[in-house]
């Protein structure tokens, strides 16, 4: 089985601070990961290397096969689904759903004069269905509420079939019912066995889905431990990575974390 990612030894230095600190992962094409940190731990540039957006300072990025700087990143990203705050912010507020879903096809954010098949609009109006917000398709995007607008972004991700899917916090600003609605569509995605190699990247272990099979903890650039979920996962390991003492619970396939003592601070005001 050839890995979707391999990275060896990958640095990111950007004005002088070190954003990646000597990262080596491998993604097989059957796994599921979350990778979970604080902020500034290196996640969103983690995923901008593995996504061909930045190439590594020093060490090698392999992605889909392809080693970054020997090949045209042009013709890997097809090949990526992507979904994050700034995929959403790009996306034209007046775009009808059905076309800024369908518009993935040709690697482009806004519908223009490019020509789509029948098979184009069926499958995208398949997806929206299949993430559930099939009856938004004649809407615009702007008149969504945050998580209709996730849904649909999950649906763009998935239209060109890729090998490779990144979620960049997909559970961001969404209340807790839209949320738990989320991730439960992200758990059928990662018990389907035709779904993409999936990377989920949070802050929260609450937000990682029912049948994810691995997890990666940075800090500061650096791994703190990458494995299978139920081994790395751990009370250790995360009170390292978040640099504070965490209990740690797991319920039906889900995960829960907080605060380990029950200190309570008093407050002057």
């Amino acid at each position: 089985m050839t890995p979707v990612v391999e990275l060896a030894d990958v640095t990111v230095v950007r004005g002088g601070a070190r954003l990646l600190d000597a990262v080596s992962w491998i993604i097989q094409p059957d796994q599921r990961w979350a990778v979970l940190g604080p902020n500034g731990a290196g996640k969103t540039t983690l995923l901008q290397v593995v996504s061909t957006q930045i190439h590594p300072t020093a060490g090698v990025a392999g992605v889909l096969g392809e080693v970054l700087g020997t090949v045209d990143v042009f013709e890997l990203r097809p090949r990526i689904g992507w979904m994050s705050a700034a995929m959403a912010d790009r996306i034209p507020r007046g775009e009808r759903v059905r076309d800024v879903v369908v518009s993935a096809a040709y690697a482009v954010v806004g519908r223009w004069r490019e020509a789509y098949d029948e098979s184009d609009l069926d499958r995208a109006d398949g997806l929206l269905a299949a993430v559930g917000v099939r009856a938004l398709a004649d809407r615009t995007f702007g008149t969504l509420s945050e998580g209709e607008r996730k849904r649909v972004q999950l649906a763009r991700s998935l239209m060109t079939d890729p090998e490779l899917l990144l979620l960049d916090e997909p559970g961001a600003g969404l209340d807790l019912g839209a949320r738990e609605d989320l991730v439960s569509t992200l758990s059928g995605l990662a018990a389907d066995p035709f779904a993409p190699a999936l990377v989920l990247v949070s802050h929260h272990v609450e937000e990682v889905p029912a049948g994810f099979t691995h997890v990666l903890l940075l800090r500061e650039g650096r791994v703190v431990t990458a494995g299978p979920l139920d081994d790395a996962l751990t009370e250790e390991s995360l009170t390292e990575t978040f640099g504070l003492p965490l209990a740690l619970d797991q319920r039906d396939g889900r995960w829960t974390a907080r605060r380990r003592d029950n200190r309570s601070s008093s407050v002057n005001v």
